[in-house]
């Protein structure tokens, strides 16, 4: 259950518990994780989820404490104590818990401390959730759940499954870091760095599920994006794991993030990146990009976030207009680094810019049989757009046609059947020419 959807719609302690779920919930988990160990983490979320009850139930009545958070923390503070003073199994550390327990609730009174200590848990808590004894998909999950404060509900939809089955994957996975013995430490050496690019990942596929919605009523998911970035800047921003890597993927989702306000127009449809108003572009998370991108250029090696970051500069510094140029070198070294289809078909796009659609259909064309795009709406939607600037609006319209029975969001479908009728309207009005 999500408590925040308990309280009476539109009240003051609705608005701000539901605040304080997504913000501080995540905190807290990851801190009582510490506290009672990963094979616990379960009942660090009731701990958590109990004090956010207590909000919605005692806030509309008795009134918001002046400190929220801290009133917060002292609730799931005492309840560990009383889970500590009932659980048998904790008898043998109950001291050292408790103590653990009072040094957190010592440093509530400092919200820079507080902020401090709850912010190392929460990275950690975020490299636990990505154990290398999980499967890809129950890491996004389990990182929703614990470190973003997601809903079964909400994970359920972000990832295009049903609430049952993320429910199951949440508990397996639980499951399978009480078995694999894990510890809520970072790693080091070698096997920091292989839990760092698994950390990069899920933030990745979190981002980009946030920014292309697959399925659904909307383009963009805020809350994934917003989460997405501040993770990213958390992974960023701590000593140990502030990689090039890590300010690379920081970059390159503060620039994507950047567009979003422009992305799409009032009535919810899409705006393609050459007609965006690039005065809706913000310029503080353009800002953050190139602060970012900068941090990524003081390793020696060059990952495929680094070049996606740099496409994305290179969009976000064209005050008018993209330089397609840079952009098509830019997806041809990409491809040489990560040789997949999704890339092919984008510099596809690039390349028409630069070479005209017909080069561009080329490319398409040794694409179309690549099992890894059978079911991605993307390639005959693009294959759809070039023969529509080559004047094969015959071939345009069965294109679009393929991309409309393959899965996509309600505004990508419906920009699809714009398309599809703009064509199909100019066959129409040249075969009657033709009859007359």
């Amino acid at each position: 259950m999500d408590p925040a959807r308990g309280a009476p719609p539109g009240s003051d302690a609705h608005q701000l518990v539901d605040h304080l779920f997504r913000n501080r919930a995540g905190q807290m988990v990851a801190w009582l994780t510490r506290v009672f160990g990963p094979a616990r983490l379960g009942l660090a979320e009731e701990v958590v989820q109990d004090a956010l009850v207590k909000a919605l139930q005692q806030w509309p009545y008795s009134g918001i404490p002046d400190n929220p958070a801290a009133w917060l923390l002292r609730v799931a503070r005492n309840g560990a104590l009383d889970i500590l003073r009932r659980d048998v199994s904790f008898r043998g550390r109950a001291g050292e818990i408790a103590a653990e327990i009072a040094r957190t609730g010592d440093a509530s009174g400092d919200p820079i401390a507080l902020d401090g200590l709850l912010r190392d848990d929460e990275l950690r808590m975020i490299f636990l959730c990505c154990h290398p004894s999980l499967p890809r998909d129950a890491r996004v999950a389990l990182s929703l759940k614990t470190v973003g404060g997601f809903s079964v509900a909400e994970i359920a939809r972000a990832l295009l499954a049903s609430d049952a089955a993320i429910a199951q994957r949440l508990v397996r996975a639980k499951r399978q870091l009480r078995d694999a013995g894990a510890t809520f430490e970072l790693p080091g050496g070698p096997d920091l760095e292989v839990r760092l690019e698994s950390v990069l990942e899920v933030i990745y596929l979190l981002f980009n599920e946030g920014y292309s919605a697959h399925a659904g009523d909307d383009l963009v998911r805020l809350d994934l994006c917003g989460e997405a970035l501040r993770l990213a800047r958390l992974v960023a921003g701590f000593g140990t794991t502030s990689a090039p890597a890590a300010h690379a993927l920081t970059a390159l989702i503060a620039f994507q993030a950047a567009r979003m306000p422009a992305r799409v127009d009032g009535a919810g449809d899409i705006v393609l990146l050459e007609q965006q108003d690039r005065a809706r572009w913000d310029p503080g998370l353009i800002a953050l990009g190139f602060a970012h991108l900068e941090r990524s250029a003081a390793g020696p090696v060059m990952t495929a976030y680094h070049i996606q970051a740099a496409i994305a500069a290179v969009h976000a510094g064209g005050v008018t207009a993209t330089p397609w140029a840079t952009v098509l070198q830019l997806y041809d070294d990409l491809l040489a680094l990560n040789p997949s289809p999704v890339v092919a078909l984008n510099r596809a796009v690039a390349l028409s810019k630069v070479a005209g659609p017909a080069r561009a259909l080329e490319t398409i064309a040794t694409l179309e049989n690549d099992p890894a795009l059978a079911n991605y709406y993307l390639l005959p939607a693009v294959k759809g757009r070039l023969l529509a600037e080559t004047g094969d609006r015959r071939r345009a319209a069965t294109a679009f046609r393929a991309a409309l029975e393959r899965p996509c969001s309600q505004p990508e479908r419906r920009w699809l059947q714009q398309r599809l009728a703009e064509v199909e309207g100019t066959e129409a009005t040249e075969s009657t020419k033709e009859r007359n």
